[in-house]
């Protein structure tokens, strides 16, 4: 199989398959400070004649660019997670448990990003590896599309220019309700 992909920052080498292990690594694309976690002010409130005292932390959230963006094949989807290492070495987390990215994100300017929450002060440089995907049949993958990939799941990777897609809108482009 052979994903396009599109370099947003010229300054990061292409994702690549290495041989120790089967997800693919992707950097962050810019240099990123998040701060710790921040007590806000006390709070006092009164349920049933009992009063409570708390503060609301606030935690930074970003989105960190990847800089790529990919057209994968309909009926497949990549799946993105954390390193092994991303909190460890940057006491970062994903905001949710999974990244999922669907064939019909796959404009120019429909680039991957990392959706991190910061549980203590970090910097991340541009060109960490912060996160891994890898690429996997849809649910709305058809029977030709599951046999092909029994028989030939090796991925390579194009770079080229232009994607060639209209672009899907960016993250949470298809609403809330």
């Amino acid at each position: 199989m052979n994903i396009k992909i599109k370099k947003l920052n010229p300054n990061l080498e292409l994702p690549k398959i290495i041989a120790k292990g089967e997800w693919i690594d992707l950097r962050a694309s810019v240099s990123v400070v998040m701060k710790a976690p921040q007590a806000q002010v006390l709070k006092r409130v009164t349920v049933n004649g009992e009063t409570t005292s708390y503060r609301d932390v606030e935690f930074d959230t970003q989105l960190i660019p990847l800089g790529i963006a990919m057209q994968l094949p309909k009926g497949y989807e990549a799946v993105v997670l954390p390193r092994s290492g991303t909190f460890k070495n940057f006491g970062i987390m994903l905001t949710h448990s999974a990244g999922i990215i669907d064939s019909s994100y796959c404009g120019d300017e429909d680039e991957w990003k990392f959706s991190a929450i910061a549980l203590k002060h970090c910097e991340i440089q541009e060109g960490d590896r912060i996160c891994q995907f890898r690429i996997q049949l849809s649910q709305k993958a058809t029977m030709w599309q599951k046999i092909k990939w029994l028989f030939s799941s090796k991925i390579t990777f194009t770079e080229v220019s232009h994607l060639g897609n209209e672009g899907r809108g960016g993250f949470s482009s298809t609403g809330v309700k």
